[in-house]
């Protein structure tokens, strides 16, 4: 992917690594605009030159919306990077964990698939461009206090992997970035080893960059969680990670 010419969309990228992503992709060259629900973030980001737009990507009108705002400003649109993501705690013995079990799955897989959906004919009709999606290293190796999270980062893995192979001769690449935890988000205060920003992002560009650029940017801090099974390390892994537990209320010790 050549970094340095893109017109690039980032749904999701008024924070954190959405936000990291699109100051890089602009640092390179691109053309780039931002997608969330801050008005604040968005207003700064907008200070910044980036071009803004007000998406909630769990209704299926406001995405509507955004996209034709979009490609009324940037017809030349090629990338779109889907961000938007929810991370939360669930106590799966207490039903009230339903709630957060559905917005979780209504951001971080239906919002993505909503997005996608958006955006696909354009860039298909353009016999080029390319969609990115975001997983995690928690769709390949769970992490038992945040189910929904991982069940639904899963299946954007799933869902991402079929969308490859179904725009498989349209001239669109699907890539799929699979982040380990990183210092972001709060990430830092609970994780140590939680990568820092910084890094994380030069090293996504570095493959990104790559030709051909891989199909799933595999940052060196996420190997583990992906090749896990491969490697016969996810039964001893999944079970380190479940002595998190004792981060819910109740589960103390």
């Amino acid at each position: 992917m050549d970094l340095s010419n893109r017109t690039v969309l980032v749904v999701g990228g008024t924070s954190g690594i959405g936000r990291e992503l699109a100051r890089r992709f602009a640092a390179a060259g691109s053309t780039v605009a931002v997608g969330g629900r801050s008005p604040e973030a968005l207003s700064e980001l907008a200070g910044e030159g980036f071009g803004t737009f007000r998406i909630d990507v769990t209704d299926g009108a406001s995405v509507a919306a955004a996209r034709d705002a979009v490609l009324a400003r940037y017809p030349e649109l090629d990338t779109v990077v889907t961000m938007s993501g929810v991370m939360v705690l669930e106590d799966l013995r207490d039903p009230a964990h339903f709630a957060a079990a559905e917005t979780t799955i209504d951001t971080n897989l239906l919002g993505t698939i909503r997005v996608v959906d958006a955006f696909t004919p354009h860039l298909v009709g353009r016999a080029a461009g390319t969609v990115i999606t975001v997983t995690s290293g928690i769709a390949f190796l769970p992490f038992p206090p945040m189910p929904a999270y991982a069940a639904s980062k899963a299946g954007v893995h799933a869902y991402s992997e079929a969308l490859r192979a179904q725009l498989d001769g349209t001239g669109v690449d699907v890539v799929e970035l699979v982040p380990p935890a990183v210092a972001t988000a709060g990430q830092e205060k609970v994780n140590p080893h939680a990568l820092p920003l910084d890094d994380f992002a030069t090293e996504v560009m570095q493959l990104l960059s790559e030709n051909p650029t891989p199909p799933e940017v595999l940052v060196k801090g996420v190997l583990m969680h992906r090749w896990a099974e491969r490697d016969g390390t996810y039964d001893d892994l999944v079970a380190q990670r479940a002595r998190a537990l004792s981060m819910l209320p109740g589960r103390e010790g």
